[in-house]
């Protein structure tokens, strides 16, 4: 079950990651490895900068969704150079 959490808040954080950054997405799957992948990054930077969230459904989604952000900049960027 937590595993179908996972995908779901890895889901919702790639898209709303996408509407916040604009710019095309990546489509559903794309969004959801965005998501994944953004979720990991936001857990190793705020654990690196000492930030908690309090835990739960919406704490895990603000990280997850602020990883996605920062992941999709770094992308933009090198897809633009």
């Amino acid at each position: 079950m937590n595993f179908i959490w996972f995908i779901l808040i890895g889901l919702a954080a790639g898209w709303l990651a996408g509407q916040l950054v604009r710019g095309g997405g990546f489509g559903m799957v794309g969004d959801i490895i965005v998501g994944i992948i953004g979720a990991l990054l936001g857990g190793f930077l705020f654990t690196t900068f000492g930030v908690s969230t309090g835990g739960g459904l919406l704490g895990s989604l603000i990280v997850a969704t602020i990883g996605a952000v920062v992941l999709l900049f770094g992308l933009r960027l090198i897809r633009s150079a």
